[in-house]
C-alpha cells in the first residue's frame, strides 16, 4: 500500500518547525513500544521513513509480542526527514498494533475452536492495513471489499422482499463467488441453505439462537459454515464455541485501543 498520501496529508505545505530548528545533518533514532503488545505495521513504518530518505531497521517483526519498553526499530538518515516522518510512522504502528493486540486476545480466547474474523467496520483508507494487522495476529481478515464475495444483508433482503428472492437473484452471479446470507431466524437460514448458500451469518441473535440456526443449517448441508456476528466481545467468544464456525467481530478494528510508541533521537 502506498503510504505517501498519509505522509503528504500530515506534512501539508511543509514542516515549518523542523525546517526552522533542525540542522541539515544525518542522525540516528530508535522507536520504543510503550506497552505490552503484539506489534504490527513494521513494514509500513519502514516505508514511511524511506519516503524521507531514511533507513529503518526493524528489531522485531509483525506478529511478535513485545514488552513495554522494548526497542522495535532503529532509524538512520537525514535528521529533519526523520522528525517530519515521525508522527505518520508512529500513527501507523499505533493503530495497526492496537488491532493486532486486540485480535491476539480474541484468538487466544478462541483456543483454536472457532475462527476469529474481522468485519468491514474499518477506517476508510486505512482498512487494508487494519485487515493486515488482524491477519498477522492470527485472525481472518474476512472479505477485503464489496466485490470479494456476495453477502446478502438485511437491507438487501428488505429491498428485494425475501431471502428466497435475494437468493434467486444472486444465482445469476459467477459460480466463483461465495454466497453468504445474513439471517435472524431459523426459517430464513434453512431457506438460504436449501438454495445453495455457502455461509449463513446469524446476526445479533445471541449464542443460543445461533446454535439453533447452526443445527438447522448443518441438517441441510453440514459443509455450510455458520458465522456469528453482532456485538461479540472477546469475553463472549467462548459462548459461541460449538454453536458457530466463525465469530466476526467489529471491535477488532473499530474499538481497538492504540498502542503507544515513541521515537527518540540518539
Amino acid at each position: 500500500m502506498d503510504l505517501s498520501a498519509f505522509l503528504k496529508a500530515d506534512v501539508g505545505k511543509g514542516d515549518v518547525t523542523t525546517r526552522l530548528t533542525v540542522p541539515d545533518t544525518d542522525g540516528t533514532a530508535y522507536i520504543t513500544c510503550e506497552a505490552d503488545a503484539v506489534v504490527a505495521g513494521i513494514e509500513e513504518a519502514e516505508e514511511v521513513f524511506a519516503l524521507v530518505g531514511a533507513d529503518a531497521t526493524s528489531l522485531v517483526k509483525d506478529g511478535d509480542r513485545v514488552r513495554a519498553g522494548a526497542r522495535i526499530m532503529s532509524i538512520s538518515g537525514p535528521l529533519a526527514g526523520m522528525i517530519t516522518a515521525e508522527r505518520t510512522a508512529l500513527n501507523v504502528l499505533m493503530n495497526m498494533s492496537g488491532v493486532a493486540t486486540k485480535t491476539a486476545e480474541a484468538v487466544e480466547k478462541a483456543d483454536g475452536k472457532i475462527i476469529v474474523a474481522a468485519t468491514r467496520k474499518t477506517v476508510p483508507g486505512f482498512g487494508p492495513l487494519q485487515k493486515k494487522a488482524v491477519a498477522v495476529a492470527g485472525g481472518d481478515p474476512h472479505r477485503a471489499d464489496l466485490d470479494s464475495m456476495i453477502l446478502i444483508k438485511d437491507n438487501h433482503i428488505r429491498a428485494c422482499g425475501s431471502v428466497k428472492t435475494a437468493m434467486e437473484k444472486v444465482a445469476k452471479a459467477s459460480f466463483s463467488l461465495k454466497v453468504e446470507v445474513e439471517v435472524d431466524n431459523v426459517a430464513d437460514a434453512v431457506v438460504a441453505a436449501q438454495m445453495g448458500a455457502d455461509i449463513i451469518m446469524a446476526d445479533n441473535v445471541g449464542p443460543e439462537l445461533t446454535g439453533e440456526i447452526s443445527r438447522a443449517v448443518k441438517a441441510v448441508n453440514e459443509r455450510i459454515l455458520v458465522e456469528a456476528s453482532g456485538d461479540i466481545t472477546v469475553d463472549l467468544i467462548p459462548e459461541y464455541i460449538g454453536k458457530a464456525d466463525i465469530v466476526s467481530m467489529g471491535c477488532l478494528t473499530h474499538s481497538a485501543t492504540a498502542v503507544q510508541f515513541s521515537m527518540d533521537i540518539n
